[in-house]
């Protein structure tokens, strides 16, 4: 049998719900992100040798990973589940982030495999492989973080059962500002914190939001999307566990940001701007503000990663 060269994957940290689309909008970004590297292993099956950067809180065994699950599911698709496989898993974004964390290392997992293997299955069929990797972190089969890690750009899905993702057009010149305070907020409290009940007027603002948030896309209209970026069902739930949200969202919308809201289920906060230097000014202006109430920060600056998970 010849031996398989080795190869490595990057996955990239994404925006959840993007203030609107609660479990049902995400789109991805550049920079921060998970990195596999895949070699043929000594053992039957799927190793995960190390990782890096896991601070001893991510485990080994590839059916408690999600990156591990990812690939494994990948492996019986293909028929390769005993082939030997190892992964070496670089963690290039910090846990419980809002950033989707757990969805990048299940897409790279999931890509990783497939990439090994000469590309038996197309991106949109590797996706629900990745969802079962990101079920195992929050115990929820869905794809607001995966999909857009996977695919790339601003995805819509409007079914996970039947995993049916929709990729929206990216505006040229779009850009993201994306501020990760180091503060600590678990998924499931931010979950919890959530009712059950929206009231109809809630509900109609919101569908309407939504509605024109998809059809600015498709026009190309950032002074219609600057309109649709607001969010009265779920951020006024979440604001009281992000200290001082509500200072930070003016510093941003001051600094002419569209629109401004909770990263998934946070900490993280984004912005969406015109150009470069609005999201850089939005930065500036949100890490000197948490920086004033002592609270450290990291901000990311980038366009919309149309591209998504890769071979490199």
């Amino acid at each position: 049998m010849d031996k398989i060269p080795g190869i490595k994957v990057y996955a990239p940290a994404t925006v959840a719900n993007v203030a609107v689309g609660y479990d049902i909008l995400g789109f991805a970004i550049f920079g921060p992100g998970d990195d596999i590297k895949v070699s043929q292993g000594t053992e039957p099956g799927l190793t995960i040798s190390m990782i890096h950067n896991g601070y001893n809180k991510l485990p080994k065994d590839p059916l408690k990973n999600t990156a591990g699950v990812a690939a494994l599911s990948v492996m019986e698709a293909i028929g390769k589940s005993d082939f030997p496989v190892n992964f070496e898993i670089i963690k290039n974004m910090p846990f419980a982030s809002g950033m989707g964390s757990s969805a990048a290392s299940a897409v790279a997992g999931a890509m990783g495999i497939n990439e090994f293997f000469g590309n038996p299955l197309t991106k949109m069929e590797l996706l629900p492989h990745a969802m079962k990797g990101e079920q195992v972190a929050d115990g929820a089969y869905h794809a607001d973080n995966v999909a857009p890690s996977l695919l790339g750009g601003i995805t819509l899905i409007r079914s996970n059962e039947e995993h049916d993702v929709i990729k929206l057009p990216s505006p040229e010149g779009l850009y993201c500002c994306l501020i990760h305070p180091n503060i600590k907020i678990l998924t499931a409290d931010s979950r919890e914190i959530l009712s059950d009940k929206v009231d109809l007027n809630s509900f109609i603002k919101q569908t309407g939001n939504l509605g024109a948030f998809v059809a600015s896309l498709y026009r190309l209209d950032l002074d219609l999307l600057e309109r649709s970026l607001q969010d009265v069902v779920i951020e006024p739930q979440r604001a009281k566990l992000i200290p001082h949200f509500y200072d930070l969202k003016e510093i941003a919308l001051s600094n002419k940001a569209l629109g401004f809201s909770i990263s998934g289920a946070g900490p993280s906060l984004f912005a969406l701007c015109r150009n470069s230097l609005d999201a850089e000014n939005v930065g500036k202006g949100i890490k000197a503000f948490l920086k004033e109430n002592n609270i450290k920060s990291t901000v990311y600056i980038s366009k919309i990663n149309n591209e998504g998970a890769i071979k490199y």
